[in-house]
C-alpha cells in the first residue's frame, strides 16, 4: 500500500510526520466470550485457531449501486488440520444466513455464533471433522456497502454536466475483507479465489484475474466469471464495479496492462500505461522471477483513502496517483505518479509473492516496496532523478523514531487498530533507509543475488524477519564472520537510530554510539546498541572507508592527520554524526570555503544533523545557525531544502506564540539567504525534474513569505490569468505560487473555486485546493474544512491534507484545532482508528504548538477520549512528546536565536518586506 501523498511543502512543513499507537496485549477475550445470542462463543482469542485453513473460495457478489447493500454466497474449501466440531472464521457487520456443511455424508446445516468484538463467525457442526480430510462450508451473506474507505465501499463522481455516478470499490488490507465476506482473514491464510459478480449491462465488472466468460441472468442482469487467481492472503482480493473505460498495451514478457478511469479522464491515463509496462518489465527481468498473472490492471478511484494499493493483479490508486496531463501536470506530480506505480508494481513480489506471517514484520512488504521504487526509477527513468528525494524519507522517518513513543521495525500487533498503524514512516521509510544501509554494506550485486533468492525460496508462502537475513547471508564471502541477522536485529527489533560521536585527535578517530533521543529523561537512552556500517572520507582522498562499530565505542586510526572528516558518505547509513572537539568548526569552514567538496547528500545530511543535535542539547544554536550562512551559495535540491526544513519550522513556532519581531527576523534571515538562488528562477517550465520542483518550492516560499518581486509578477499572472477566465496557460511550475496570491482575496478566492468544482485535471485541482487553505481569509479555511467533510464539493479523502494545511496557516491554526476537535467522533468512522490519515490529522495541527497552555488544552482533549475513540493511538503519545519538545527548544534557544539574528542581520543583508 502507498501512503497518500501529503503535501510535503516545507513551508507548511511540520516538525514531525505521521505514525500510529502501541495498545496493550489484547489477544485474549478478559472474560468468557459471549456470542451475540448469549451462548458461549467457543473461541476466546483474537488470532483464529489453526485447525482448520481455508484451500479455494468460490465467491459470487452482487453490489445495488442504486440501494448501496450487496449480497453474496460463499463457497470455502477447507482442510482440517486437527478433529474438530467449529470452525472459527471472521465476519464483520454483515447478516449470514443459509450456513451449510457440504460434507461426503451429504449437506447438513451448521450452527453459526457471532462474536463481533473480535468480528469473529463460530461455524457449529453437529459432526467431526476429521483431521486429513476436505470438507466444503457454505453461506449466504449481505451487507451495506461501507461508507468509509475499507472493505467493500461505495465511491461516487460528478460528470462535467453535474450528474452524479456511483460505483463500488474494495479495500482490504488490513483487516477489512471480513467486512466484504466471510473469510479467514490473516496474511497467512492464502488460498485460491474464483469470483463471480453480478451487475446491470450499464456496469463493467474488473477483479483480480480476466473475465473468462459473462452469463445472462433472468431480469436483465449479467453475471461476470473470473479465473481462479493464484494462492493469496485475502487482503489481495479486489473487485470492482463501475462505468469506468479503459486502455491497454502488452508487455515485452506479455502480459496485459491496462489503465482504468472515470470516462471524463481517459485521455489522462497514458503516462500511467507506459511506466506500467515499463516497470513490470523492469522488475519481471531484476527478479528474475517472471510477473504469473496474465494481466495488470491500475485503477484510479475517485475516492480513496491512501495512496494507492497493490492488490494482485488489480492495483488501485487515487485519481493524483494515476493520472497525469502533460500540458497541465507538473514535475512533482511526474516522480509521484511514476513512484506510486514503481511501488505498487515491487509489491507483486515482495508482499503478494512473499508475504509476511503477520502484520509485526510488515515492513517487510513496505520497507521493500518503498526501497524499490528508487531502486527501479534510477534504472528505468533516470530523468527524474529519484536520488535526489531519498534523502528525505531517512529525515521523515528519524523525525518520528527520535521520540520514546517510538516503535521497533518489527513490533508486536494483536488489533486492527495497532495492525493499522504499522502504516507509518517506521514500517516504510526506516524500513526502505535500513535496507539501503544494507545494500550499501553488502554492496548492490551481492544484495541483489540475496533478494532474488529470497523471493525464489518463498514464493506464494509467508515469511518473518530472519527467513530475509538468511537469503542475504553470503555463503561465499571471504570473511565468513559477516553475520547479516546479527548486524540487522539491532535495526529492527529496536525502536530508535543511533547517534555517532567523532573526536579526531591527530591520526587518531575516537568513536562512541548512543541512541538519539528528544528527551530529557536521559535513562530513557541506556541499554541500545547497534551494530553500525560506518562511512566516511576524508581531506586526503575521495575514497570512501568502511568500519563497522559493533561495541558502545572504538578507535580507528587514519593513515595521515586530515584537515576533515565526514562519516556516512552520502547518508547511506540510517543514523546521526556529531563532531565533538574542533570537528563542526572543520566542516563549517568547508562548506563556507568549498561547499562542492561534500556531495549534496552529504551537505543535507549535515544540515539535517547539526540542526537536530542543538535538539538535544549537542550542539549550540549559534554553530547551527553559522552553518546555514553556506546556504546562501547552495543550487542542490536536497541541500536547499533541507536547509528550508531545519529553519522554517523555527518560524512556524513562532507564529503560534505572540512573538512577531523576533518572527519577522527569522523570516527576514531565510529570504535573504535564499534571495540569490530565488531571483535566478525563471517564471517557465524549463530545467531537469530537480530544478522544476525546486523551483516551484523556492518560488511558492518567496510569494508566501512576501518576497517584493515575487508577489508583484505573482499578482499580475493571477490577474491576466483570471481576465482571461482561466483559458491562458501559465507555466505549470508556478501556478501553485500564482494561486497562492490569487487566494488572497475574497474575489480571487472565489474565481478559484469555481475553477477548482469545474476542472478534471487532478493535479490542477489539488494545487488550487492547497493555495486556497492556505489564503488569511478566515471564512473560507473554516468552510473548506466543513464542506471537505460533507463531501459533496470537495472530496472527504482530501480532508486531512485540507485540514493540516489550514493548521499550517497562521491565520487558521486554530480553526484545525476547534475543527477535529469538534469533528472527533465523525472522523474516526470516516477514516478509522489507527490509520495515517488520522494520526496525519493529530501530529499535523498540534505539532507547531510549543507552550505549557496548549500542551495542556490538546491533553486534556486527548484524555477524555476513550479507547473505542482513540485514546490508545500512538500518535496522540507522539504529539504530546512533540509539543514538550518545542516547549524545551523554545526555552533553551529562544535568547540565542535573537541574539544571533541581532549580531549577523547586517551579515545578510536583512531587509525584507514582510
Amino acid at each position: 500500500m502507498s501512503v497518500a501523498p501529503l503535501l510535503l511543502l516545507l513551508l507548511f512543513a511540520s516538525l514531525s510526520p505521521s505514525s500510529g499507537a502501541q495498545l496493550p496485549n489484547q489477544g485474549q477475550a478478559q472474560d468468557v466470550p459471549i456470542a451475540t445470542n448469549g451462548q458461549v462463543f467457543p473461541w476466546d482469542r483474537m488470532r483464529l485457531p489453526k485447525t482448520v485453513s481455508p484451500l479455494h473460495y468460490d465467491l459470487t457478489i452482487h453490489p445495488n449501486l442504486t440501494t448501496l447493500d450487496f449480497t453474496g454466497v460463499v463457497r470455502i474449501l477447507l482442510d482440517v488440520h486437527e478433529d474438530t466440531d467449529t470452525i472459527i472464521l471472521h465476519a464483520k457487520q454483515m447478516q449470514i444466513s443459509n450456513a451449510l456443511l457440504l460434507a461426503p455424508e451429504g449437506v447438513r446445516p451448521l450452527g453459526v455464533l457471532e462474536y463481533p468484538r473480535f468480528h469473529q463467525l463460530g461455524l457449529l457442526s453437529d459432526s467431526v471433522l476429521i483431521k486429513g480430510r476436505k470438507y466444503e462450508v457454505q453461506l449466504e451473506f449481505a451487507a451495506n456497502l461501507s461508507d468509509s474507505f475499507h472493505g467493500f465501499y461505495k465511491s461516487s463522481y460528478r460528470t462535467s454536466s453535474g450528474e452524479v455516478r456511483s460505483l463500488a470499490s474494495t479495500q482490504f488490507e488490513a483487516t477489512f475483507a471480513r467486512g466484504a465476506f466471510p473469510c479467514f482473514d490473516e496474511p497467512a491464510f492464502k488460498a485460491n479465489f474464483t469470483i463471480q459478480i453480478i451487475r446491470e449491462p450499464r456496469h463493467i465488472a474488473i477483479s483480480n484475474m480476466p473475465k473468462v466468460k459473462t452469463v445472462e441472468l433472468p431480469g436483465g442482469l449479467l453475471e461476470d466469471h473470473f479465473d481462479t487467481t493464484v494462492k493469496m492472503s485475502t487482503y489481495l482480493v479486489a473487485y470492482i464495479v463501475s462505468d469506468f473505460l479503459s486502455v491497454s498495451k502488452t508487455t515485452q514478457h506479455g502480459v496485459k496492462i491496462s489503465v482504468y478511469a472515470v470516462p471524463e479522464k481517459i485521455d489522462q491515463t497514458s503516462f500511467a500505461l507506459d511506466a506500467a509496462v515499463k516497470l513490470l518489465d523492469f522488475y519481471d527481468d531484476y527478479f528474475d522471477i517472471p510477473y504469473p498473472l496474465p494481466k495488470q490492471d491500475l485503477a484510479a478511484i475517485p475516492d480513496f483513502q491512501s495512496g494507492a494499493m497493490e492488490n494482485w493483479g488489480l492495483t488501485t490508486y487515487r485519481e493524483t496517483g494515476l493520472l497525469f496531463d502533460p500540458d497541465r501536470s507538473s514535475a512533482s506530480d511526474k516522480l509521484g505518479i511514476t513512484k506510486v506505480i514503481a511501488h505498487e508494481l515491487a509489491h507483486q513480489w515482495f508482499g503478494n509473492l512473499v508475504t509476511m506471517e503477520w502484520w509485526n514484520d510488515l515492513w517487510l512488504n513496505e520497507g521493500f516496496a518503498k526501497f524499490m521504487e528508487f531502486i527501479s526509477l534510477d534504472i528505468t527513468y533516470p530523468d527524474l532523478h529519484v536520488d535526489d528525494f531519498f534523502l528525505g524519507k531517512c529525515f521523515e522517518a528519524m523525525e518520528v523514531d527520535s521520540l520514546s513513543s517510538s516503535h521497533p521495525v518489527s513490533t508486536p500487533v494483536e488489533n486492527p487498530t495497532q495492525i493499522q498503524e504499522m502504516f507509518d514512516d517506521v514500517s516504510y521509510d526506516k524500513g526502505a533507509c535500513i535496507l539501503n544501509m544494507l545494500r550499501d554494506f553488502l554492496t548492490p550485486e551481492a544484495f541483489e543475488i540475496g533478494i532474488i533468492r529470497y523471493l525464489k525460496r518463498y514464493s506464494y508462502q509467508n515469511t518473518v524477519n530472519s527467513h530475509l537475513w538468511e537469503s542475504l547471508t553470503n555463503k561465499w564471502y571471504a570473511d565468513d564472520e559477516l553475520d547479516v541477522k546479527a548486524i540487522m536485529d539491532t535495526w529492527t527489533l529496536q525502536e530508535g537510530f543511533p547517534l555517532v560521536t567523532v573526536e579526531v585527535r591527530g591520526r587518531e578517530v575516537r568513536l562512541s554510539q548512543e541512541r538519539y533521543l528528544k528527551t530529557d529523561d536521559p535513562s530513557l537512552t541506556e541499554g541500545f546498541l547497534w551494530q553500525i556500517p560506518l562511512t566516511y572520507r576524508t581531506s586526503a582522498s575521495a575514497t570512501t572507508h568502511r568500519f563497522l562499530l559493533k561495541t558502545k565505542s572504538d578507535v580507528l586510526y587514519l593513515p595521515e592527520e586530515v584537515e576533515w572528516v565526514k562519516f556516512n558518505v552520502d547518508m547511506s547509513g540510517y543514523y546521526m554524526v556529531h563532531y565533538a572537539g574542533e570537528g563542526w568548526k572543520s566542516i563549517i569552514k568547508l562548506l563556507q570555503n568549498n561547499h562542492t567538496a561534500l556531495s549534496s547528500n552529504d551537505r543535507a545530511s549535515l544540515i539535517h544533523n547539526v540542526f537536530q543535535l542543538v535538539s538535544i542539547g549537542k550542539v549550540r544554536l549559534d554553530t547551527a545557525l553559522e552553518l546555514s550562512l553556506y546556504l546562501s551559495k547552495e543550487t542542490e535540491i536536497m541541500a536547499v531544502t533541507q536547509g528550508f526544513g531545519e529553519l522554517v519550522p523555527l518560524y512556524k513556532l513562532m507564529e503560534k506564540r505572540d512573538m512577531a519581531a523576533l518572527e519577522n527576523q527569522m523570516k527576514g534571515y531565510i529570504v535573504n539567504l535564499f534571495r540569490r538562488l530565488i531571483d535566478r528562477q525563471e517564471w517557465a517550465d524549463s530545467g531537469s525534474v530537480s530544478e522544476r520542483v525546486l523551483r516551484s518550492y523556492l518560488l511558492l516560499f518567496a510569494c508566501v513569505r512576501n518576497y517584493t518581486p515575487c508577489v508583484t509578477k505573482a499578482t499580475q499572472l493571477f490577474n491576466k490569468w483570471k481576465d482571461s477566465n482561466g483559458n491562458m496557460s501559465l507555466p505549470v511550475d508556478i501556478t501553485m505560487a500564482v494561486f497562492v496570491i490569487g487566494a488572497r482575496t475574497p474575489e480571487g478566492w472565489n474565481f478559484l473555486f469555481e475553477k477548482y468544482r469545474h476542472s478534471l485535471q487532478m493535479s490542477v485541482r489539488s494545487r488550487m485546493k492547497t493555495a486556497m487553505a492556505v489564503s488569511p481569509l478566515q471564512d473560507k479555511l473554516k468552510w473548506m474544512m466543513e464542506q471537505s467533510l460533507h463531501g459533496a464539493v470537495m472530496k472527504t479523502q482530501d480532508l486531512p491534507d485540507v485540514v493540516v494545511t489550514v493548521s499550517k496557516n497562521p491565520h487558521g491554526y486554530k480553526l484545525a484545532w476547534d475543527f477535529l476537535r469538534a469533528n472527533w467522533h465523525t472522523l474516526i468512522k470516516k477514516f478509522d482508528l489507527g490509520t495515517n490519515s488520522l494520526s496525519y490529522m493529530v501530529n499535523g495541527v498540534t505539532n507547531q504548538y510549543s507552550t505549557r497552555e496548549m500542551l495542556n488544552e490538546v491533553q486534556s482533549f486527548f484524555g477524555s477520549l476513550t479507547e473505542e475513540t482513540g485514546s490508545e493511538m500512538r500518535c496522540i503519545q507522539q504529539t504530546y512528546e512533540t509539543i514538550e519538545d518545542n516547549i524545551r527548544w523554545m526555552d533553551t534557544n529562544l535568547p540565542l536565536l535573537q541574539a544571533w539574528l541581532d549580531k549577523h542581520s547586517h551579515r545578510v543583508g536583512m531587509h525584507v518586506e514582510l
